[in-house]
């Protein structure tokens, strides 16, 4: 809502919304706690599908891209795979993306799950190549960013190969991505959102959007979006390593 794609009173009744803590607060008092995980269902199944894909294959797409006889990884072989793997990764999962960007707005989704989207709605490809171009920004800025701070940070021996050194290059990269991706995502937003004949295609959203807004259009809601990603990013690293060691330790025992 706070990047615009639906235009919404500020205020309903007596309840006020203002900024990010006055919303959260204002939801849990009006709405009960329960109402911050609204659409959680339509969330885990965005994630599962999708973040399980860019992750997983990201190591594996990123040797094919490194040359043989390399000492390391270089940037553009990073920057390759990130893209790869999340252009792979949301082509997938787009139809998720879709009902979890329904959810809650439209009579054929509940919690149990979208059963249908009204035929005045976007189908369930829309914005297919917004989307592939948005999360592949956001994967080269999460991974690609992580892989870079984590590796400085150890090559200057400013930090182990530890919790606090995940936590920093993770922190770090979700604000990064936030930054690639935000004009890309509200462009995104906009259009998978957006009525019948509203955009002819993510150009012209775009274009509408800037001619609207100004270059300050393509930030709205930043702070919400770093907070999102930033927080998603720290708990996904930190999990991504330790289950990386997990395995690691539990190979040998199997064998």
């Amino acid at each position: 809502q706070i990047q615009g794609e639906v235009r919404i009173p500020r205020s309903t009744g007596t309840a006020e919304y203002r900024g990010v803590l006055g919303t959260l607060s204002t939801m849990v008092r009006t709405e009960g706690p329960r109402s911050l995980y609204s659409g959680l269902a339509a969330g885990l199944q965005r994630q599962m599908s999708f973040a399980s894909i860019r992750i997983g294959l990201y190591d594996s797409v990123k040797q094919l891209y490194t040359p043989k006889g390399a000492e390391s990884t270089g940037l553009a072989a990073r920057v390759l795979a990130g893209c790869t793997t999340g252009a792979v990764a949301v082509a997938c999962a787009q139809p998720t993306d879709v009902v979890k960007q329904g959810w809650g707005t439209h009579p054929g989704c509940s919690e149990g799950g979208c059963a249908t989207i009204p035929d005045a709605t976007p189908p369930r490809h829309a914005g297919t190549l917004p989307n592939i171009a948005r999360n592949a920004i956001v994967n080269c800025g999460e991974l690609v960013t992580y892989d870079l701070i984590k590796d400085t940070l150890l090559r200057a021996q400013l930090m182990s190969d530890n919790i606090p050194c995940h936590f920093v290059a993770a922190f770090g990269a979700g604000f990064c991505a936030t930054v690639v991706a935000s004009p890309v995502d509200v462009v995104k937003t906009r259009y998978m959102n957006a009525g019948p004949g509203q955009y002819r295609n993510a150009l012209s959203c775009l274009l509408a959007l800037l001619m609207q807004d100004g270059l300050t259009g393509f930030y709205k809601g930043f702070v919400p979006s770093f907070l999102r990603l930033g927080s998603w990013n720290v708990v996904m690293f930190i999990s991504y390593e330790q289950l990386q060691r997990a395995v690691a330790l539990a190979r040998p025992a199997l064998s």
